[in-house]
């Protein structure tokens, strides 16, 4: 990622307005910041761009995984092992990635419950009431066996 910031002058800046158009045509740009700042000279844009060269890839900022053998007890895990099964049922059903249906978080979170309930499972953080709607009763459904 690279960063250039550009001032421009409020009054007669059409020449740094248009360096500032060229530049933004020419890269990938991954953020913007302005602000109106006073200077001697009168007042001026400040932008802050962030950007990629062209054909420079994004780091890929990867959230830490989670053992959830560590995480969850045996039956915990056994659980959760049977959960993403059913997940992985689910979203092949419906052509859907399988984090669409349920996150592994919110499947560790599921395998934590005493009772599979819609009402339970709505107490579960990231499982909204479109989930609920969608995935819910067809999760709980599926074969005890299948559950752990």
């Amino acid at each position: 990622m690279q960063v250039k910031v550009f001032t421009i002058p409020v009054l007669s800046g059409e020449r740094e307005n248009e360096e500032l158009n060229a530049f933004l045509r020419s890269k990938r740009v991954l953020q913007e910041e302005h602000y109106l700042v006073e200077s001697e000279g009168g007042p001026l844009w400040c932008f802050c761009i962030k950007y990629l060269e062209v054909g420079e890839t994004p780091a890929k900022s990867r959230a830490e995984r989670v053992d959830y053998r560590e995480v969850l007890d045996a039956e915990g895990f056994q659980r959760y092992s049977a959960f993403r099964e059913i997940r992985k049922k689910i979203a092949e059903e419906d052509g859907l990635k399988v984090f669409q249906v349920f996150t592994n978080r919110e499947l560790a979170e599921l395998a934590k419950l005493e009772g599979l309930t819609v009402e339970a499972m709505n107490k579960v953080p990231g499982i909204g009431k479109k989930k609920l709607e969608r995935f819910a009763e067809r999760f709980i459904k599926y074969p005890a066996d299948e559950k752990g």
